[in-house]
């Protein structure tokens, strides 16, 4: 799939960006596997597994009673819980910024300080839903001035393909949440 093909959508992710150096090499995909810290593939493994888990239950929740299912659904968001606190401990204030916008091919957030356009960064996302974080490299590929700020906007370079499907869901599931809002919207006006 192009690049070009993938949506984004408006909303505020918390990001890392660490810019590399000038003359900074990508690691090639069997570095970049080796060098994922182990709490972002355990997220990423997490996330799957529940994403598989939850069309399983969704076929079967005709034939399991609904205590069950509350009880699933309850361990289900502790755990989630725990994942979350134990991902935003990766998270450094110093490299923190918040998306503008974000896909699953490229995001965008406003800075202090601006980028050199085609120099990488190392980047960590860290998603709500599914509570997951994302560890890949990115070129810039435009920095505008806007006021005292700049308007940068980062495209994948190395991510996993685990990870570009985790950043699909997430922003399907705002996308979906901003549908549910304007139909709400809609029918509070007609009423």
């Amino acid at each position: 799939m192009n690049q070009d093909e993938y949506f984004s959508v408006h909303a505020g992710l918390t990001i890392n960006v660490e810019p590399l150096g000038e003359h900074a090499v990508l690691p090639d995909d069997a570095e970049f596997l080796r060098e994922i810290p182990p709490l972002f593939r355990v997220a990423s493994e997490c996330s799957e597994l529940e994403g598989s888990a939850e069309k399983m239950l969704q076929q079967d929740s005709k034939a399991m009673n609904r205590p069950l299912l509350d009880y699933l659904a309850a361990q289900n968001h502790k755990i989630n819980l725990l994942l979350s606190f134990v991902l935003s401990q990766q998270d450094d204030p110093t490299l923190r910024h918040t998306t503008q916008t974000f896909g699953a091919s490229q995001l965008t957030y406003l800075a202090e300080r601006p980028l050199q356009i085609d120099s990488q960064v190392c980047l960590k996302l860290f998603l709500d839903n599914p509570p997951a974080a994302v560890y890949c490299y990115a070129r810039v590929s435009e920095c505008q001035a806007r006021d005292d700020q700049f308007d940068i906007t980062l495209q994948y370079t190395r991510l996993q393909e685990d990870d570009r499907d985790l950043l699909i869901r997430a922003a399907l599931h705002i996308q979906q949440k901003l549908l549910r809002q304007r139909a709400l919207q809609r029918n509070e006006s007609q009423s």
